[in-house]
C-alpha cells in the first residue's frame, strides 16, 4: 500500500479516532512514526460576573491533547507537542473575523489545513527529519507515471494527483485545495481508503482510547462553538431590518455580518422565538438568507421554494486560486461551492459567453455553471475531473 522501508513521517494527531487510525496504519506499514499534537489558540472570555478568563465552551484541546499522548504511548511511538498558538491566531481566527467583518462568508478549515497542517507543522516535520506528514484526512495522494502524449511515450518526474477518499460520505477534499503540488510526495493519507465504520473497527481491535470517540465538529481545532456568539465577542451588535424579496419588514436581527446566504432561520414567531436564534418572524414557517446589504444592514429571506432562484448566479468570479492540475479550457467540470454539496456541472471555455480558462487583467478566473448558484463571497469553489481534485479558488 506505502512503501515499507523505515521512512520516517510525523503524524498530526488531533486526538481523535481517524488520526490515530492513521498511526496505527503507518506503524505497522514499517514506518517509523512520530506522533505531532498541534497546540493552537483557543477562545477565552472573561465572566461577567468574575472578570476573569474562561475558556470558550465545548474547547476540548486538553482531553484531546491527553487522548493523543495515550495513542502515542499504546503505539509506543514518540509524542512531541508543536505549538502553533500564534500562527493560527493570525492565519485563521483573525482572518475569519476579518472577513465577517466585510460581510463576506470564510471557510476557516480550509486555511487552517493550508497554514497550520500543510503550513506550519510541515516545515517543522520536514525540518526535522521527517520524509512524510500524515493526516487523518478522508482523501488520496495517487502516484502515477506522467504520460507524454506527443512522444507517446512515460514521462518524468513522476505525477501526484489528489482524489476523493473512497467514504464519500467523509471525503474532505473539498478542504484541501489550497495544499500546493510540490507538497503532494511527502504527504501521506492513511485512511484515504477506508470508510468511517471501518476506521473505528480497526481502532477497537488494537485497543485505542479513541475508538469511540465522537467526531469533532465546528472550528478545526476549536470544536463545535456558535459562531454568532462567538463573533459577538469581536464584531458589535448593531440591529437592522430582516424584508422579504416584496420588501416588507418581517422582523428584526442584530447583525447582518453574523448570517450567510442559504442559512436557515428556522421556524419561530415574533412573540415567541426560537431559543437561541437572534431574531423573530411573524409567521411559523422557515426562511432562508437569500441576500444581505452590509451597508444598510440588511437581510433579505426568502422561502425554502424560492431559494433555489432568489439571488442565484450562474457565473461565478474566483480568486487566489490554486491549480493542482492546470484546468484546460473546453473541458466540463464538476465544481462545488460549499463541503458536502453534490457536484455541480461547470463548463470551461477559451473565450465566449463563459470566459473561464481565461484570465482577466486582475488576475481572476469565472466558472460557469449550467444551473444556477446560490454562493456567498468568500467560500471555496473547488474544481474536480471524476474523483481527482484540480483545485479552486475564493468566490469573489
Amino acid at each position: 500500500m506505502w512503501q515499507t522501508s523505515a521512512k520516517k513521517v510525523f503524524v498530526g494527531l488531533s486526538g481523535g479516532v481517524d488520526s490515530s487510525v492513521s498511526a496505527l496504519l503507518l506503524k505497522r506499514a514499517g514506518y517509523d512514526v512520530t506522533g505531532v499534537f498541534m497546540r493552537v489558540w483557543q477562545p477565552s472570555f472573561a465572566k461577567a460576573s468574575e472578570g476573569k478568563p474562561d475558556f470558550f465552551p465545548h474547547c476540548t484541546m486538553a482531553d484531546d491533547r491527553l487522548d493523543a499522548m495515550r495513542v502515542c504511548a499504546k503505539l509506543s511511538i514518540p509524542f512531541v507537542e508543536l505549538n502553533l498558538e500564534k500562527g493560527y491566531k493570525k492565519e485563521v481566527v483573525d482572518y475569519m473575523i476579518r472577513e465577517y467583518k466585510a460581510g463576506k462568508t470564510p471557510n476557516p478549515d480550509v486555511m487552517c489545513n493550508r497554514f497550520i497542517k500543510f503550513g506550519a507543522f510541515y516545515k517543522f516535520a520536514l525540518v526535522h527529519g521527517a520524509d512524510y506528514v500524515a493526516t487523518g484526512h478522508y482523501a488520496r495522494i495517487v502516484k502515477r507515471k506522467s504520460y507524454n502524449a506527443k512522444r507517446q511515450t512515460l514521462a518524468n518526474p513522476t505525477l501526484y494527483t489528489l482524489q476523493t477518499g473512497f467514504d464519500a460520505s467523509k471525503d474532505q477534499s473539498y478542504f484541501l485545495w489550497q495544499i500546493r503540488k510540490e507538497q503532494l510526495p511527502h504527504i501521506l493519507f492513511p485512511i484515504g481508503t477506508m470508510k468511517k465504520p471501518e476506521v473505528r473497527k480497526l481502532a477497537k481491535k488494537f485497543g485505542l482510547i479513541t475508538a469511540d470517540k465522537k467526531d469533532s465538529q465546528g472550528l478545526c481545532f476549536v470544536g463545535k462553538v456558535d459562531m454568532k456568539e462567538f463573533l459577538s465577542h469581536y464584531i458589535k451588535q448593531r440591529k437592522g431590518k430582516v424584508l422579504n424579496e416584496r420588501g416588507d419588514v418581517l422582523g428584526e436581527h442584530d447583525g447582518a455580518v453574523f448570517y450567510t446566504i442559504g442559512e436557515r432561520l428556522g421556524e419561530f414567531t415574533r412573540s415567541n422565538p426560537e431559543p437561541g436564534k437572534r431574531f423573530a418572524l411573524p409567521r411559523e414557517q422557515p426562511f432562508y438568507v437569500v441576500a444581505k446589504d452590509i451597508r444598510r444592514n440588511t437581510l433579505i429571506v426568502g422561502e425554502k421554494s424560492q431559494r433555489r432562484l432568489s439571488g442565484a448566479v450562474q457565473e461565478i468570479r474566483l480568486k487566489n486560486c490554486n491549480w493542482l492540475t492546470p484546468p484546460r479550457p473546453g473541458k466540463a467540470y464538476h465544481a462545488r461551492t460549499r463541503y458536502r454539496q453534490a457536484l455541480q456541472s461547470a463548463e470551461i471555455s477559451a473565450g465566449g459567453g463563459f470566459a473561464f480558462g481565461v484570465k482577466n487583467r486582475n488576475g481572476k478566473w469565472l466558472v460557469a455553471f449550467k444551473t444556477l448558484q446560490s454562493v456567498a463571497a468568500g467560500q471555496s469553489l473547488v474544481l474536480y475531473e471524476g474523483d481527482t481534485l484540480i483545485g479552486g479558488g475564493i468566490i469573489a
